[in-house]
Order: structure tokens, then C-alpha cells, then sequence
């Protein structure tokens, strides 16, 4: 039997194989990054470093260098998709390092603002809203309410701290009440600011599941302790004792205590709200302690008005 070594000599000797490895060869020394690159280290490549490292060249060039800009790193044609390759030297060799391109950061840089914003039952064009797609056409009321929420931003970015009211937004239904939270709950999120959004009504339903299962105390928890919470649709739905004076009094009661901000969103005034709450599912009259609820929430929220168009017809 032939040796090893020997078979793979002779197989180098064809000259198929020889005009094959020359053509690749000159096609990756001729390659402009790679010459620029050996040109920029000549004091530390020599050509017996640049034979050594031939496989790593080609690689290199097998790929593209520079962000395709293709829209997804899904479609990205390179061996680590969303990733560029660079040169470098080590241990006297020509090698490779990968860093993400344009597309991955802006990819990366997404997938981190949408982390910073958690959503209890919000639907998913509130969770998409964005500053831009707030609708001003000339309504006074809303100019007012964009540039509430730009001194609110403006002061966090001055001082690298939240202030202490928040908004509360009431209107008639659909006019962009809940819109206009996840704007600003996506703002935040740019500075690195979290933000819990929660429609309320289904949120009180998924609590009373949660005695059961022994969850309560750490949905509430959650809730309560949020760097910025929204609480989207108060007053939607007839209330009980429990869910006014256990649920919505904790909660509120933390965040005026620990000057946490909180936006609220309803179809009714101070007023009218706390005439919803003082009317309990029974029918009882507890004028004391909405009143209790409504001094949380005026102490935590600045009240405006939202005008405009039904926007869901």
C-alpha cells in the first residue's frame, strides 16, 4: 500500500491542482482590502506569514466586507449572518475576527427597546406607537400633550432622573388615548428607561385567577414597582371593592410614596372617575374611599384632555 504521504505529494504535483492553487492565490493577494491591509502591517507580515494564512484570506474574501444593507440579517449571504469579517494579526498569523454590521446593531438596538417596554394585554399597534405617528393636525389639545411628554423626556435626559407626575389622558372613546402611552412608553425606551403598560380591566380579570395559582402578590408587585407605569382604560368596567381598595389603592399608593411616575389613560375626568369608583359591582356607595384612590392619583398624574376624531371607525 502506497503511504499516505506519498499519494498526497503526488496529488499536489498535478498541475490541475498547482494552476488551481496559484489562481486562488493571486486572486486573494490581488483582492484591494487584503493588499491594503498587508501594506498597513508590513513591518509584521512576510510571505512565508501571508502562505501560512492563505485559508483565513480566503475566507475573508469569500464574504462580504462591508454591511449589504439588505433590509434583515436573515437574508445576509456571510457565514455569521449580520456579521462583517476583519484582519487581524496573531501570533504571527493572519486571522479573522467578526464584528456586527449596520443592519445587526440596528436590529440589535430594536430588539433592546422593545425589551425595556412590558405590556399586560396592550394590543400590538399601542405597543408599535411611535412621537411621529401621533396625529397633531392643528388640535390644540394634543400640541399641549406632545410637549407635556417632551419636558417630562427633557428633564430625565438633564438630570438622569424621572420626574415625579405623570399624565393622565382622558377623552372620548378612540381618540388615541392608549396610543399616545406606548409613544411615550417607546421614547422612553431609547434612553434605557423601562416602562410597564397594563389595560387595566383584563389586568383586575387575570389577578382573580392569579389568587388561585399564588401569583398575585408578584403580579402587583411587578406592577407597582415599575420605573414607569401606564395604566391604560381605568374606569372602563364597573369596579369591585376589591380591585379599588387591594389592587389600584396598593399600587398607587407605592408609587405616590416612592415619587414613581404614572400615566393613566380613562374616558372620564377627575370627577366622573371618582364617581365611577365610589360605585361598587353591588351597588354600595363608597363616596371615602374613592376619594382615598382619587388623591393617589392626583398626586402622581397631571390631568389633560385629549380631543379629535374617533380614530377606530
Amino acid at each position: 500500500m502506497e503511504p499516505i504521504k506519498d499519494s498526497l505529494k503526488r496529488v499536489v504535483n498535478v498541475p490541475s491542482f498547482q494552476e488551481r492553487y496559484e489562481a486562488m492565490r493571486q486572486t486573494i493577494l490581488q483582492h484591494e482590502q487584503v493588499q491594503q491591509f498587508i501594506e498597513q502591517n508590513a513591518g509584521e507580515i512576510d510571505n512565508q506569514t501571508i502562505e501560512r494564512s492563505l485559508l483565513k484570506l480566503h475566507e475573508y474574501i469569500s464574504q462580504s466586507t462591508v454591511c449589504c444593507k439588505c433590509g434583515t440579517t436573515a437574508q445576509c449571504t456571510n457565514y455569521l449572518q449580520g456579521f462583517i469579517p476583519k484582519l487581524l494579526i496573531t501570533n504571527g498569523r493572519i486571522d479573522i475576527t467578526y464584528e456586527r454590521c449596520e443592519q445587526k446593531i440596528l436590529e440589535d438596538e430594536r430588539k433592546e427597546i422593545a425589551s425595556m417596554v412590558s405590556s399586560m394585554h396592550m394590543p400590538k399597534e399601542v405597543l408599535q406607537a411611535t412621537f411621529e405617528d401621533i396625529a397633531i393636525d392643528g388640535n390644540r389639545s394634543r400640541l399641549d400633550i406632545v410637549q407635556q411628554i417632551v419636558q417630562f423626556i427633557d428633564m430625565y435626559r438633564t438630570t438622569g432622573e424621572l420626574p415625579h407626575r405623570g399624565l393622565y389622558l382622558y377623552g372620548q372613546f378612540g381618540v388615541g388615548k392608549s396610543f399616545i402611552l406606548g409613544a411615550i412608553a417607546n421614547e422612553l425606551a431609547k434612553l434605557k428607561v423601562k416602562s410597564v403598560l397594563v389595560y387595566v380591566p383584563e389586568f383586575l380579570r387575570e389577578l382573580k385567577a392569579a389568587i388561585a395559582d399564588h401569583t398575585l402578590e408578584s403580579k402587583v408587585d411587578f406592577v407597582k414597582r415599575a420605573p414607569v407605569l401606564m395604566l391604560d382604560d381605568i374606569g372602563a368596567e364597573a369596579i369591585s371593592q376589591w380591585a379599588r381598595d387591594e389592587i389600584l389603592g396598593t399600587i398607587l399608593h407605592y408609587r405616590m410614596s416612592e415619587q414613581l411616575p404614572t400615566f393613566i389613560s380613562s374616558n372620564f375626568n377627575y370627577e366622573e372617575l371618582e364617581h365611577h369608583l365610589a360605585h361598587s359591582q353591588r351597588g354600595e356607595i363608597e363616596e371615602v374611599k374613592a376619594r382615598r384612590l382619587m388623591e393617589r392619583i392626583k398626586a402622581t398624574t397631571s390631568i389633560m384632555k385629549v380631543e379629535g376624531e374617533n380614530l377606530r371607525r
